[in-house]
């Protein structure tokens, strides 16, 4: 059942019954409401029952079969915080370096946690990190300059190995005051007379322009900038909108002015975040183990430091604009 119910989809179940709300469910595990929903419809779609009646403004209470399921799944969570027992006693069978490549606009978000949670697992890993764009990471793995690399499907390569993790859908990102701030989704279309600032570095920036070209729009780019904290400053500051994939927790540039993500409408290709190593390649103990933490800490529900990718829920895209 695993392969298809996340450790942290039953966490998020579980939280939900014990809280008796969604809302409460994500307070206490500080994670956004619409992904706690997600999850509970994830479960429910596989198992193919009703876990929870929901009662309007009055939370969820669980149906029959939802108590019997909500007992097992007590009972997994706590299998697997036993597999963790019986690995936190072989501590010492992890120990040397781990040399790990991140893409320079994701490192702030998902490393933190990640990777330095990983240390903090494995006391006798060595750390280092390098960020930059993804062609520096490519070379870094074909040079064996570092063994693993967190980054984006941006590329298909013949010698380069890539597990997808997590679906980003592009958004739109622009100020509170600019004129689209307060719509429920814009097209293509609708951005090509607006001023646009475009998150300039390699691979990335072919992925943003290529969103336009099965439109015939042309994208009215006015300024450029290789520092996804610079683009998001200058979209708060009224410069224009941007197109991003990631999203980071705090709806705020750095200088502390409020930014507004607002839904893409139509099919566009989403950004696949996931780990990168050399094809062929026998990995250390050490590099496995991080690429298992990866596997099991990366979903669609859940990214370490982002909110979560399902935030087009359209109560989700209603909370970004009210929470600062």
């Amino acid at each position: 059942m695993l392969s298809r119910i996340t450790q942290r989809q039953l966490e998020y179940f579980v939280a939900s019954g014990e809280a008796g709300s969604l809302l409460g469910a994500s307070e206490r595990l500080h994670v956004s409401s619409p992904s706690i929903s997600a999850a509970v419809s994830h479960i429910e779609s596989e198992l193919g029952v009703q876990l929870f009646v929901r009662h309007h403004a009055q939370g969820v209470s669980l149906t029959a079969v939802g108590r019997q399921v909500m007992k097992e799944a007590k009972l997994i969570l706590d299998q697997v915080n036993n597999l963790y027992t019986i690995a936190s006693e072989s501590l010492n069978s992890i120990r040397g370096p781990l040399r790990v490549g991140c893409l320079e606009s994701l490192a702030p978000m998902i490393t933190p946690d990640l990777v330095f949670g990983f240390g903090r697992a494995f006391p006798g890993v060595r750390i280092s990190q390098y960020e930059g764009n993804h062609e520096e990471l490519l070379s870094k793995l074909r040079n064996a300059d570092i063994d693993i690399a967190l980054t984006y499907d941006l590329t298909a390569s013949d010698d380069i190995e890539f597990q997808a993790l997590a679906q980003l859908p592009p958004y739109v990102m622009v100020g509170e005051h600019h004129p689209l701030a307060n719509l429920p989704a814009v097209t293509l279309d609708d951005l090509e007379t607006h001023p646009m600032v475009l998150l300039d570095i390699p691979v990335s920036r072919e992925y943003f322009l290529g969103l336009f070209m099965p439109a015939g729009v042309t994208p009215n780019i006015v300024m450029r900038s290789s520092n996804l904290e610079v683009v998001r400053a200058m979209v708060a500051n009224g410069v224009g909108y941007s197109i991003a994939n990631v999203r980071p927790k705090a709806n705020l540039s750095q200088d502390g002015k409020r930014l507004i993500r607002v839904r893409l409408a139509g099919e566009h290709r989403p950004m696949r975040l996931g780990y990168a190593v050399t094809r062929n390649t026998q990995l250390s103990r050490v590099v496995s183990a991080f690429a298992e933490r990866c596997r099991m800490f990366i979903s669609d529900q859940y990214i370490p430091g982002m909110a979560a990718p399902s935030f087009f829920d359209p109560h989700s895209v209603r909370m970004l604009k009210d929470v600062s």
